[in-house]
């Protein structure tokens, strides 16, 4: 399972990110490295690049996950992970984890959950891809879709809808069950990053929905 150069590219990218992009473009980029991670296990090249990923010193949670990241990505082998990965996203029947909305929602999968998502995404213009097998309530594609969203000029009023409805109900416990999880070794300290970056967003959005619903103060106008 070894990734394509765009793969790469983009892990780069957000690794740099970390320290020194825009918010929203720093915002974009991770959530396209933890789609990429969900998707599919890192080759050594993408090891290599989180472990020498120049991050902030912060005592913040956030920080504090990026650099976990680091140091468990140049603790292990391409190999190693990709064991890590089949037994918890795969397995034998089914991996330890069900990275599904549909299934942390109702316990089933393709449920009201995927039919809610599918006819949000025919609205935002998405259409399905050939050759995809997976659900699209997969948790990567749901980082792929908000990395999309965040990295053009979509709203962040539109942003902060497809959060509350498709990744703000469940994401989260997502990746804190990841910590937990008896294979998970690597992908701990995803999940840790995952957790404290999906937190970190929706406090974000939620700081702009405010923001954006405090009307402004009235132009004074005529006064002598």
């Amino acid at each position: 399972m070894s990734e394509a150069p765009a793969t790469r590219d983009a892990t780069a990218t957000a690794v740099r990110a970390a320290t020194a992009e825009p918010e929203d473009r720093l915002r974009a980029d991770t959530y396209r490295l933890l789609g990429r991670l969900l998707a599919t296990a890192p080759d050594d090249e993408t090891l290599a690049l989180l472990a020498e990923a120049p991050v902030a010193e912060d005592g913040d949670l956030l920080a504090v996950a990026w650099r976990l990241l680091a140091t468990s990505a140049g603790r292990t082998t391409a190999s190693q992970v990709l064991d890590e990965y089949e037994a918890l996203f795969i397995g034998v029947g089914r991996g330890e984890l069900m990275p599904f909305a549909s299934w942390y929602l109702t316990g089933f999968l393709m449920e009201q959950p995927l039919a809610k998502l599918r006819f949000d995404l025919r609205r935002l213009g998405f259409e399905r891809q050939d050759g995809v097998c997976e659900p699209e309530d997969h948790a990567a594609a749901l980082c792929e879709t908000m990395a999309l969203l965040a990295g053009d000029d979509t709203t962040l009023e539109t942003q902060a809808e497809f959060f509350e409805a498709h990744i703000g109900p469940w994401m989260a416990r997502l990746f804190r069950d990841m910590q937990e999880a008896t294979s998970a070794r690597f992908y701990r300290a995803v999940g840790q990053l995952g957790e404290q970056f999906i937190e970190t967003d929706q406090r974000y959005l939620e700081m702009v929905e405010r923001r954006e619903e405090i009307p402004a103060e009235p132009t004074r106008t005529g006064i002598a």
